[in-house]
């Protein structure tokens, strides 16, 4: 039978310094909560455990999280550097637990989901419904926005992205193909005439998109390409918002299919520039990264891949 040697076991202890779990997962509360009580409410301890659990890991690291004044709490550039880890150690060991609770029951618990406004209405609300008649143990918090949100800074298990994503340490998953399609109305374009190329659109009225980085729309023929800058008296970052105006003729956008196929099928837009290709985009879904989620997200996951795929299909 094999024996511990005792006389070397506390060498051992003395060279293996764990680390501070607690402290770190207070810290990455705090960075979520952006305030030391806030916290100390959400965990369930006093702001004084807080307190010293982050004096106690500043000490620990040599360095300074936060930058504390009587009205204000900010991270200091060593504290930006250090929340995303933190976080992604705190919710790392919540997975762990979970994963290993949802083995024994049901998925249950709170899916956080960020999406754009209108796919977010027409298609992920729907689907949300659907979702949550099969398992009526998780509850979900769905937030509309068509600004770019930071998943891990606020919060989110999961970010449902319309675009050519950029290389990132979040996880993508690409779900389904979005063309986008250059509308106005039929009145516009009796009044202006119908581009044939792009160039033209320099010589029309033509509304911006706010929440792109680059707002420069590209074209591609074949060996041909083409650029233009939408230069019009309406910018906007909602789809949406600009249909009143397309259908009141003042000008031309350029918007996700989602949006104008029903439009152009009712007649009350007609599209242009469809033998010009623009650069394609995608419906991502987005997770913080790391490789453990809870249950109950990677359910989510599923459902939405298999839902969007399916209506991708069907509308193809």
């Amino acid at each position: 039978m094999e024996t511990l040697e005792t006389d070397r076991f506390p060498l051992y202890i003395e060279h293996m310094r764990l680390p501070d779990l607690e402290a770190w997962a207070i810290f990455a509360s705090v960075v979520e909560h952006r305030s030391f009580s806030a916290a100390a409410e959400a965990i369930g301890i006093s702001k004084a455990t807080v307190s010293k659990a982050i004096s106690r890991l500043e000490a620990h690291l040599g360095q300074s999280l936060f930058h504390r004044t009587s009205r204000r709490l900010t991270l200091t550039e060593n504290g930006k550097a250090l929340a995303e880890r933190a976080q992604r150690m705190l919710a790392e060991a919540r997975c762990a637990e979970e994963e290993a609770h949802d083995a024994a029951t049901a998925p249950a618990g709170l899916v956080r989901i960020a999406a754009p406004m209108t796919f977010g209405l027409s298609h992920v609300a729907p689907a949300i419904a659907d979702f949550m008649l099969e398992h009526p143990a998780i509850h979900i918090d769905l937030r509309l926005s068509d600004a770019k949100i930071d998943i891990v800074a606020e919060g989110f298990d999961i970010a449902l992205r319309i675009a050519d994503l950029p290389d990132s340490s979040l996880r993508a998953r690409r779900l389904a193909p979005i063309t986008v399609r250059i509308v106005a109305s039929p009145a516009y374009l009796d009044r202006h005439g119908r581009p044939r190329h792009p160039a033209e659109l320099a010589q029309h009225e033509v509304f911006g998109y706010a929440n792109v980085s680059n707002p420069t729309w590209q074209f591609r023929k074949g060996s041909e390409e083409a650029a233009v800058r939408p230069a019009g008296r309406f910018i906007t970052d909602s789809g949406d918002a600009t249909l009143p105006l397309l259908h009141a003729g003042l000008g031309i956008a350029r918007l996700p299919d989602f949006i104008v196929d029903a439009e152009i099928a009712a007649g009350r837009l007609e599209a242009i520039l469809d033998d010009w290709s623009a650069p394609p985009i995608a419906l991502h879904l987005v997770t913080p990264p790391g490789a453990l989620r809870p249950a109950r997200v990677d359910k989510l996951i599923d459902f939405l891949a298999e839902r969007f795929r399916r209506l991708c299909a069907a509308r193809g």
